[in-house]
C-alpha cells in the first residue's frame, strides 16, 4: 500500500507538470491564458449557434436553436479536438520521454484533460448563462447527465488510445483523422434529439429482446 500510494503521488505531480507545460505551450501567458481552454470550444459553439439562429430562426422544433446547438456542439467539439491533438502526440513529445516517471499513456491522458476540463467548463458557463435568461431549462436528471458525460468523455479518451498509436505509424491515418471527424458531425447525432426518432428505435435498449438486456433478463427471472 505505501509502494502504492508513493506510486499515485509521483503520477500526480507527473500530470500536473504535463499539463502546466501544454496549457503554456498551447495558451501562452498573455490575455486570458488559460482560460483559452474554454474559450476555444465555447466560441465555436456559440458562433454555430448564431449561423443556425440566422438559417432556421429562434426555435428548432420547439427548442431554441442556441441551446440546441450549443448543447450538441460542445461535445463534438471536445471529440474533434481531442482526437486532432492525439493525432502524433508521441513524435511531438518524444523528448519527454527520457524522462523516467512519463509514458505513452501520460501525453495522451495530459491533452484529454484538458479537452474534458475546456468542454465541461464551457459547458457549465454557457448553459448557467442560458437557464438564467431561461432559455435553457434545468437537467431534470442532473446525475444521468453527469454520468452521461463521464461515459462520453472515457469514450472518447478511448478513441484517442487507438489513433494515437496509429498515427505514429501510418501517416494515412494521421491525414484521415481530421477529414473523419469533419465528416462525422451530420451522423453523430449531435443535431438530433432522441424524440424525433420512431418508438421502435428508441426503446430498442430497454425491450427484452435487447442483447443488451439480456443478462438482465436472466439475473430477474
Amino acid at each position: 500500500m505505501r509502494s502504492l500510494a508513493a506510486g499515485w503521488r509521483i503520477q500526480k505531480r507527473v500530470i500536473s507538470a504535463l499539463m502546466m507545460r501544454e496549457l503554456i505551450t498551447r495558451f501562452g501567458r498573455e490575455n486570458i491564458g488559460f482560460l483559452w481552454m474554454m474559450a476555444e470550444p465555447l466560441l465555436f459553439a456559440v458562433l454555430v449557434g448564431l449561423t443556425w439562429e440566422f438559417m432556421k430562426g429562434p426555435e428548432y422544433h420547439g427548442v431554441d436553436v442556441i441551446a440546441f446547438v450549443v448543447t450538441g456542439y460542445i461535445p463534438l467539439v471536445m471529440f474533434r479536438t481531442t482526437m486532432s491533438r492525439a493525432v502524433r502526440v508521441f513524435t511531438a513529445n518524444g523528448g519527454l520521454l527520457y524522462h523516467r516517471q512519463v509514458t505513452l499513456v501520460d501525453l495522451i491522458l495530459v491533452r484529454f484533460i484538458i479537452e474534458l476540463i475546456g468542454g465541461t467548463m464551457a459547458f457549465i458557463f454557457i448553459g448557467a448563462i442560458l437557464i438564467a435568461l431561461g432559455i435553457f431549462p434545468i437537467p431534470a436528471d442532473l446525475g444521468a447527465m453527469l454520468f452521461g458525460w463521464l461515459l462520453y468523455g472515457l469514450f472518447t479518451l478511448a478513441i484517442a488510445m487507438v489513433m494515437a498509436p496509429l498515427s505514429e505509424v501510418s501517416e494515412t491515418v494521421e491525414k484521415f483523422v481530421p477529414v473523419t471527424t469533419y465528416l462525422m458531425v451530420p451522423f453523430s447525432g449531435s443535431f438530433s434529439l432522441t424524440s424525433w426518432h420512431s418508438v421502435a428505435i428508441t426503446s430498442w435498449p430497454s425491450t427484452p429482446s435487447c442483447p443488451l438486456n439480456a443478462p438482465m433478463n436472466e439475473s430477474t427471472s
